[in-house]
């Protein structure tokens, strides 16, 4: 075989598995920075994993499982070397979100296996549509979720899950999806409050917050450099895990219903998880879809944002649309080795990039990591409160309240700040689906406004120059039979009457008008019912007398007209450049007709 094809193949393969292309320059230093991120990231996971398994509703060790082989197939096709993918809040509580509004084939409430098989399908459901969008290039998709509804979600979703974890730090039983339900829930079981339960919840509250603000200081203080001792802050909940459960070792007994009454995590299955497909057996696994394709959907926005944010601090290049194969291939992993739904994590993609991790690899390394906790931890993971979980939780999750964003966005727009509040409302009061699906709602009802009714202005000739501005912002030079109308959006469907109305109005206003000139220099596209708008427009301008013009038009936006009539039919001409049309149109211009060519366009535009 020559050696061109092989390149060709190598070429190829590196496209769809990433993995080859770095692999051939790995070296020792890369592998060293790679192995110490991995024992960080696997420190953190590990009560991380077991505290968004509960918060989802399910068994500790799905968590666990969910750390596994979903890592190690990120490593294989994922573009960014510093995400760690897993078990993360958001999807969590989506989850939980999801399999609660399912019911057994009886109509009663799901058991623990049925709930396991609901977790295992949704992740595998969630994988093959972002794997599906992925193939369809769709990464772009998302960008039709506006940031402010984004925003709104993330801070909505942060007050739930801190509400949801107020019955396991306090020891009281809650239910409810939403904000009101949940403190209906807390409010009717006050007087069961376990005293307790609520002291090593506090307890470790207090540590994880006091250590988050001051302990690296303190480090640094005892001449720790400054990376060490942020690296050793990130461990600080593992330390709240092995006081806690030594604690809890004296005061229960996991096996026999606990002589304080205090919630443990109880027994955890060692070892590794079996591989099986996910179940389509169940009469109702179709309700999942929805709820698998906003759990992709919110997946991927976070992971992205994220990946881009760490990637542009090494200049890197992250692939969107590899991504969502990345991302989806890992949900798969998931849903076929008895884990959940997974995206990219917050805290601890920030702590595999300050940790150095230099590739993807990083990420099956902290694979092991679990493997080995798992095998080898879990009889001392069984006497774990669960109110130390709901602690990590909580201070983890603080990180998702951006009050700050909520001002902002309203001082800048108003319209926006109206969508992150309905969205952040919405999701408060109903539950995390319906927020997200009234915030995408809102985003693109804001995008279709926003361009149905393009801005447009009357523009005039900043006196001495070729610049044209404003007619109600500045001192501008006009002509009573010349209009020159700035359209500052592309056209198409939604906003083509829209501008028809518009021109037909200002001709009503001026009966002295001869010449209309549409400036198009922010126009990036025209199409077929803006074409006919247009049409109309020039049949009722030369009705009327009046002369339609065009400058300004793109290249591409030109190509596409060529192929129509209208360059023909048009009653003036089309200029390269508004001055040109002024120069030939105005009483004030040097009527020197630079661009005045009568096939209806001017020299000069042929070439724009």
């Amino acid at each position: 075989m020559s050696e061109p094809v092989r390149e060709a193949k190598g070429t190829w393969l590196a496209r769809w598995l990433p993995l080859v292309g770095w692999l051939a320059h790995y070296d020792r230093h890369s592998l060293v920075r790679d192995l110490l991120a991995a024992v960080i990231v696997s420190v953190m996971l590990v009560p991380q994993a077991l505290a968004y398994a509960l918060l989802a509703g399910l068994p500790a060790q799905v968590g666990l499982y969910a750390s596994m082989l979903p890592l190690v197939l990120y490593a294989l096709f994922g573009t960014s070397s510093t995400l760690a993918v897993g078990p993360v809040a958001i999807i969590s509580l989506m989850t939980a979100s999801a399999i609660a509004g399912m019911s057994g084939a009886d109509g009663a409430a799901l058991t623990t296996p049925e709930m396991l098989a609901a977790a295992l399908l949704l992740a595998s459901l969630s994988g093959s549509m972002l794997i599906a969008m992925g193939l369809l290039r769709l990464g772009v998709l998302v960008n039709f979720i506006s940031h402010p509804v984004i925003s709104g979600f993330m801070t909505a979703s942060g007050i739930l899950i801190i509400a949801s974890q107020l019955g396991p730090i306090t020891g009281l039983s809650l239910n409810g999806g939403n904000l009101i339900a949940m403190g209906e829930s807390l409010s009717a079981g006050a007087q069961g409050l376990h005293w307790p339960t609520l002291a090593i919840g506090l307890g470790c509250l207090a540590w994880l917050i006091l250590a988050r603000r001051h302990l690296k200081h303190g480090l640094m203080a005892l001449r720790m450099s400054e990376s060490a001792a942020g690296m050793l802050c990130k461990t600080t909940p593992i330390i709240a895990v092995i006081v806690s459960s030594l604690l809890a070792w004296g005061l229960s007994d996991p096996l026999v219903q606990d002589k304080s009454g205090m919630a443990l995590v109880g027994a955890v299955p060692g070892g590794l998880p079996d591989l099986s497909l996910p179940s389509l057996v169940s009469h109702d696994w179709s309700g999942l879809l929805i709820s698998a394709l906003l759990i992709s959907v919110v997946g991927f926005v976070e992971s992205l944002a994220l990946a881009q944010t760490l990637a542009a601090r090494r200049r890197q290049r992250i692939d969107p649309d590899k991504e969502l194969i990345a991302l989806g291939v890992s949900n798969m992993g998931a849903g076929v080795s008895g884990g959940m739904p997974i995206s990219g994590g917050l805290s601890r993609s920030v702590v595999n990039f300050d940790a150095g991790a230099a590739t993807p690899l990083a990420g099956a390394f902290t694979a092991i990591g679990i493997l080995l906790a798992s095998l080898w931890l879990t009889d001392w993971l069984a006497w774990l409160p669960r109110a130390t979980l709901a602690a990590i939780i909580i201070v983890a999750t603080t990180s998702l309240i951006d009050i700050a964003a909520i001002k902002r966005t309203f001082r800048y727009s108003k319209g926006d700040g109206a969508a992150l509040m309905i969205t952040l409302i919405i999701t408060l009061a109903h539950g995390v689906e319906s927020g997200i699906i009234v915030g995408i709602a809102v985003s693109l009802g804001l995008y279709l406004k926003r361009t149905s009714q393009p801005h447009s202005a009357l523009v005039g000739r900043v006196p001495g120059s070729e610049h044209f501005r404003n007619v109600e912002r500045h001192e501008v030079e006009t002509d009573p039979e010349l209009a020159i109308l700035r359209i500052d959006e592309s056209l198409y469907f939604a906003n083509a009457r829209y501008l028809e109305d518009t021109v037909l109005a200002l001709m009503a206003e001026r009966p002295s008008l001869k010449h209309l000139v549409l400036a198009c220099q922010a126009v990036n596209l025209i199409d077929a019912s803006a074409l006919e708008s247009l049409e109309v427009i020039n049949e009722r301008l030369s009705a009327a007398g009046v002369k339609l013009h065009l400058s300004e038009v793109k290249g591409p936006v030109m190509d596409r007209l060529k192929c129509s009539e209208l360059p023909a039919n048009l009653g003036g001409d089309i200029y390269l450049s508004t001055f040109d049309a002024w120069q030939a149109l105005s009483i004030h211009g040097s009527h020197c007709g630079q661009s005045c060519a009568r096939d209806g366009i001017s020299q000069t535009a042929a070439v724009g």
